[in-house]
C-alpha cells in the first residue's frame, strides 16, 4: 500500500479486468410496445390543496361577518342603542366638565311666551349644550304662533342666544262673526287679537281677503295720504275691493275698480289734494267706471257731485258745485 495525497489505496481497489465476457446487449425490438412514463405525484399536493381550501373558507367565512354583523345590529336596533348609549355618555361627561346650558338670552320676543320657547327649544339648565340640535330647534321654534323666524347658536361654554322674528299683525280679518289677526304676508295669525289690535288693525272681509291683503297693503303705501283713513277693506266676490275710510262703520265706502286698482286710488288721492273730495259730504265713491266719477251724498245732505266726467287723459274734471 502506498499513499497518494492522503489517500489510501490497496491492491483490492485497483481494477481488474473481469475475466467473464461481457453478455451481450439485447436489440430493442420494434414491435415491442413502448411503456409510457407514469407522472409521478408529489406527496405534498394533497396537503397544499387542503390548506389553500382552509384559507379560502376561512376568508369567506371572515368577509360575510365583516359584512353582515353591521347590518344584524342595526336591524335589531342593537347597534343604534349602543351608539346612543354611547353618545348619552360622552355628553354627560361634557356636561359634569363645565358645558351644560346655564343661560338663555332672546332677542326680538314681544308676544311670545317664555314657556313656549323653552318647550320649543326642549332643554334645561344643566343640559349638555353639545347636544343641543339647533336645525331640529329651530324648526320647533318656527311653528310657534307668533314666530315668524328664528336663529340660534351656541357660546361656549354654557350659553344659548336665540334672535326671533315675530309676526306682525298688520289687519283684522272679519268671518263667520269671528276676528283673526293677519300678517302682512296674507297668513291668518291663530292667536285672540286684544283691544289694542282691534283698535289699530283696519278691519278686512270677505272671501278670499286674507291672502289678497300683502297687495291691499302695498297699493295703501303708494298712498300715504289715504292709507291712515282706510279703517275697512271688504273684498267684493274676490274680485275687487271697497275701502271704507275714516270709520269702519259708518265713514266714506269707496269702490275700487276690478282692473288697475292702484290708478283708481291714485286718482282719489289727487282730487283728495287738489279738490278736497274727502272733506265734502259724501257718502260713497264709485271709481269702477273708467270715464266717470259716482259720488253719493251723506244722507239728509244735499248733493255736492255727482256724475263728474273724467277727462280724455283719465282726470276727473272739477267737481260740479265746489267754488272756483
Amino acid at each position: 500500500m502506498r499513499r497518494l495525497d492522503d489517500i489510501s489505496v490497496e491492491a483490492r481497489d485497483r481494477w481488474q479486468p473481469s475475466r467473464e465476457p461481457p453478455a451481450p446487449r439485447r436489440a430493442k425490438s420494434a414491435e415491442a410496445p413502448r411503456m409510457a412514463a407514469r407522472p409521478r405525484t408529489p406527496r405534498r399536493l394533497p396537503l397544499i390543496l387542503a390548506r389553500r381550501t382552509r384559507r379560502i373558507l376561512t376568508g369567506a367565512v371572515l368577509a360575510a361577518t365583516v359584512i353582515a354583523l353591521p347590518s344584524w345590529l342595526f336591524l335589531t336596533g342593537i347597534g343604534h342603542a349602543l351608539i346612543e348609549e354611547t353618545r348619552d355618555e360622552v355628553l354627560a361627561f361634557t356636561a359634569r366638565h363645565g358645558y351644560g346650558v346655564q343661560e338663555i338670552f332672546v332677542e326680538g320676543r314681544a308676544r311670545t311666551a317664555p314657556q313656549d320657547l323653552l318647550a320649543a327649544l326642549a332643554v334645561k339648565r344643566g343640559d349638555p349644550i353639545l347636544g343641543l340640535d339647533l336645525a331640529a330647534a329651530r324648526a320647533r321654534l318656527e311653528t310657534l304662533t307668533w314666530v315668524g323666524s328664528a336663529s340660534l347658536e351656541r357660546r361656549l361654554p354654557g350659553e344659548i342666544h336665540l334672535v326671533i322674528t315675530e309676526r306682525v299683525p298688520t289687519a283684522l280679518w272679519q268671518s263667520q262673526g269671528r276676528y283673526f289677526l293677519v300678517d302682512r304676508t296674507g297668513r291668518v295669525i291663530d292667536a285672540p287679537p286684544n283691544d289694542e289690535d282691534i283698535a289699530s288693525l283696519f278691519l278686512i272681509v270677505g272671501d278670499g281677503a286674507p291672502e289678497q291683503a300683502r297687495a291691499l297693503l302695498a297699493m295703501l303705501d303708494g298712498e300715504p295720504s289715504i292709507k291712515p283713513r282706510v279703517k275697512a277693506a271688504q273684498r267684493i266676490s274676490e274680485r275687487r275691493w271697497n275701502l271704507r275710510l275714516d270709520d269702519a262703520t259708518h265713514g266714506i265706502v269707496v269702490r275700487l275698480p276690478e282692473e288697475d286698482p292702484e290708478a283708481a286710488l291714485a286718482e282719489l288721492a289727487r282730487l283728495d289734494r287738489e279738490e278736497g273730495l274727502l272733506s265734502r259730504e259724501v257718502a260713497l265713491i264709485d271709481m269702477r267706471l273708467p270715464d266717470r266719477l259716482v259720488l253719493r251724498a251723506t244722507p239728509g245732505v244735499e248733493p255736492a257731485a255727482s256724475g263728474a266726467r273724467r277727462g280724455a287723459n283719465g282726470r276727473t274734471g272739477r267737481i260740479p258745485g265746489r267754488d272756483a
